[in-house]
Formats: structure tokens, C-alpha cells, sequence
């Protein structure tokens, strides 16, 4: 099951310059898990030492927030769009 990957800017160095990527992962923790044994340097930069993505990012499944979803259990089907985005802050 084909799922896009939406990779940014700051990440790209850790996937081999690729801003898009396919994984065949069936929720979001599965796809993080892809994605840190095909790119072993996304690993401390995904997730926390607990396992849960860092604050800073915010992961999105066709457009939809995953923390308004299932969370890390939320479900990916063929044809998804995952967008990992680094939060912005500002003042």
C-alpha cells in the first residue's frame, strides 16, 4: 500500500534530498517506523525518547491534523498524502 510522503525542507539532508517519498504503511506509527529504518538519521528527529512525534512537528493525513484523527493509530490506505510539518513559532 503506496503512501506519499511529504518530506520538509530542514529533513530532506536525512532522506537523500527527496521532498517526497513512498512508504507502504498501513497508520502513522507504522510510517514512522518505515521511515526510520529507510532513513536511519530521521530517528531522534521524528520522535522523542517515548516513541511519540516531537512537539514541534505536526503530521497531517490528507489535509487533517493526526491529533483530530487516531493519532499515531490513525489509518493510511493506499493513495494517502502524509505532510510532516515543523511547527513555527514567532513573536
Amino acid at each position: 500500500m503506496a503512501v506519499k510522503v511529504l518530506i520538509p525542507t530542514p529533513l530532506q539532508k536525512f532522506t537523500n534530498n527527496q521532498a517526497t517519498v513512498e512508504c507502504s504503511s498501513s497508520s502513522i506509527a507504522e510510517l514512522l517506523d518505515t521511515l526510520e529504518h529507510i532513513y536511519p538519521d530521521t530517528k531522534n528527529r521524528l520522535r522523542d525518547e517515548t516513541g511519540k512525534p516531537r512537539r514541534f512537528l505536526n503530521i497531517y493525513v490528507n489535509s487533517e491534523d493526526i491529533r483530530f484523527l487516531d493519532g499515531t493509530d490513525t489509518p493510511l490506505k493506499e493513495g494517502d498524502e502524509v505532510s510532516i510539518v515543523p511547527a513555527v513559532a514567532g513573536g
